[in-house]
């Protein structure tokens, strides 16, 4: 019997692309065998594989061979590469041996690791709510820095360290870490990564692995990647989440979607050019000197008292302008220098930019355990913990709800049991990969609470997506005949211009 060796640098979770690691290991280790592999052409997924099989042929002195299958006929080049293969075999013959396969190790961030200060970089996903998670790691002694560069370079950089079939997200990520790390701004013997992993069965499982590809790429194996997970997929003794951390954090989110909901509602109507995000910046401060314990104002009045201020800040006396709701991947939706600023964009084309809490995708994650529970298997015990932390979260951004049902200007958030009913008869609650049913629940949830015109992004080739965003927008419009909805791609070859033109398009029809 043929035991393969684990763990792996990427999350080992689909059964085909395990066995093809495996085949990967046996090759390695056969000294007459090669192995080439075969990938559709565009295929995501094998943006994660085709680079873990390459690790695993090359450390065992094999040659790695991907040919990319489409629908096109001549397969002159596939013949090329073969012939390539087969003289490079010839040409070595018995010189080299094979190398048995060793486990992935990877580089853990220690106890020793966090005593000394060591930084810690993040990239930033949504600058409104990641200003304020700053302080929360910095209260409970990480030294977290949350890059804000931006530019072309970024993508330049992420093209440079990532397989260029992974997905848009991936290679801004990468990108933005990979650009400070070789700066020369930080030492790279006292520095480390964090990055998110959820576990699901998105890409977004393995950016963990592609992080630490590129730092090996680059020569840098010695940094540590934190990933920042609450399944227990990875754990490092230097890095825990405390529950008084957790609830830091939680505020920290709730204050942010507040920030965010109110400074959208105000900016494109302020009577002050800039007013409105000099309140923003002056409540995110006051909101961290509460999270630091500097200030000892009350969560809830916190939330109270921001709300009021954006009620009462001076707005013109002029017709409301069209809303027009962002929804999509998660990153894409939040972080601007993925969507190319399109809040803005669209503000200064007339219109105001609705995008719904990213604390709602936090209620999602958790409402899943239900479905999981009743028709996958999953233990009864884990859907009563899923009621309790839905419960949780509605309780702890009550505080948020209540100032925002008291106020004169904005709306309250949906709880997430009715999205999950808005989105019931368009998709399966088994749709869980990704953004999955809750992407379709948030149109829905807009286009009910009056919002008719919705840009729904995504990164090119992101195949949930092209099922629960793309693939539901037509039954969404038979169901809903006001909505208007423009699906714009976003990747690093992706024209501004163009993704520009089709937002312009749909505000047209407005």
């Amino acid at each position: 019997d043929y035991t393969p060796v684990r763990p792996l640098r990427v999350n080992d979770q689909w059964v085909y692309h395990s066995r093809l690691y495996t085949a990967a290991q046996y090759v390695s280790e056969q000294p007459d065998l090669e192995l080439v592999q075969l990938n559709s052409f565009g295929c995501g997924l094998d943006a994660v594989t085709t680079d873990q099989v390459a690790d695993i042929l090359e450390e065992g002195g094999k040659l790695y061979t991907v040919l990319k299958i489409d629908e096109v006929n001549n397969l002159g080049a596939a013949r090329i590469r073969i012939r390539s293969l087969m003289s490079a075999m010839e040409t070595r013959g018995e010189e080299s041996a094979p190398a048995a396969p060793k486990p992935y190790e990877r580089r853990l961030f220690t106890r020793e690791m966090k005593e000394q200060g060591y930084t810690i970089l993040a990239p930033n996903m949504s600058p409104i709510h990641f200003d304020l998670l700053t302080p929360v790691f910095r209260k409970y002694g990480y030294n977290l820095v949350i890059l804000q560069t931006e530019g072309r370079s970024i993508v330049d950089t992420g093209l440079r360290y990532v397989n260029n079939d992974a997905c848009y997200p991936s290679i801004l990520t990468v990108g933005q870490m990979m650009e400070a790390v070789l700066s020369g701004k930080y030492d790279v013997n006292r520095l480390a990564l964090i990055m998110t992993q959820t576990g699901g069965c998105c890409r977004a499982s393995n950016y963990v692995g592609f992080i630490r590809r590129a730092l090996a790429k680059a020569g840098l194996p010695q940094i540590p990647v934190i990933s920042l997970n609450f399944n227990g997929m990875e754990k490092n003794e230097g890095f825990k989440t405390p529950l008084p951390m957790i609830h830091d954090a939680g505020k920290a989110l709730v204050v942010g979607d507040l920030l965010m909901r109110c400074l959208y509602r105000t900016r494109p109507y302020e009577q002050v050019p800039g007013s409105a995000d000099q309140l923003r910046i002056r409540w995110r401060d006051r909101a961290a000197e509460m999270i630091l314990g500097r200030d000892r104002i009350s969560f809830r009045k916190l939330c109270a008292d921001l709300v009021k201020d954006f009620d009462e800040l001076p707005l013109k006396d002029v017709p409301r302008r069209p809303r027009v709701g962002i929804v999509g991947e998660i990153l894409v939706k939040y972080m601007p220098l993925a969507n190319n600023h399109l809040a803005e964009v669209l503000e200064k084309e007339g219109a105001e930019a609705v995008v719904p809490d990213l604390m709602d995708f936090v209620n999602y994650s958790v409402y899943n355990q239900n479905y999981k529970a009743d028709y996958l298997g999953g233990r009864k015990s884990g859907k009563l913990a899923a009621a309790a932390a839905v419960e949780v979260i509605r309780r702890f951004r009550a505080a948020a709800t209540d100032a925002l049902k008291a106020s004169r200007r904005f709306e309250e958030p949906m709880p997430i049991e009715r999205v999950a009913e808005l989105a019931k008869p368009f998709l399966s609650m088994g749709n869980q990969y990704g953004e999955g049913w809750f992407l379709c629940g948030e149109m829905a949830e807009l286009l009910e609470s009056g919002v008719n015109h919705i840009v729904c992004i995504q990164p090119f080739g992101c195949l949930p997506n092209h099922v629960v965003g793309k693939g539901v927008i037509k039954q969404l419009k038979k169901a809903y005949p006001q909505a208007s909805i423009a699906a714009v791609d976003y990747d690093p070859g992706a024209s501004e211009v163009n993704q520009l033109n089709r937002i312009k398009l749909m505000l047209a029809q407005i």
